[in-house]
C-alpha cells in the first residue's frame, strides 16, 4: 500500500487559527439555517436546502483547512 494519499482524501490538522475559522464557518452556516427556518416551511425543498447547507459548510471548512496558515 502506498504511503502517498491522493489530495482528495488527505486531511489537515488545524492550528488555533484554523480551529477558530472552522468555528466561524459553522456559526455562519448556523445563522443562515436559523434565518431560513423562520421563513421557509418544512418540506422537501427545505430538507434539500439543509442538506446543501451541510455540504457547503463541509467544503468551506475543507477549503479553509487547505491553507497552510490554518494548519498545525
Amino acid at each position: 500500500m502506498s504511503d502517498i494519499v491522493s489530495p482528495l482524501f488527505q486531511f489537515h490538522k488545524l492550528n488555533e487559527d484554523g480551529i477558530k475559522n472552522a468555528q466561524l464557518i459553522a456559526e455562519s452556516f448556523d445563522s443562515m439555517l436559523c434565518y431560513l427556518s423562520k421563513i421557509c416551511p418544512d418540506g422537501r425543498e427545505f430538507s434539500i436546502t439543509k442538506t446543501k447547507l451541510e455540504e457547503a459548510c463541509f467544503f468551506a471548512k475543507k477549503a479553509m483547512a487547505m491553507r497552510p496558515e490554518n494548519q498545525a
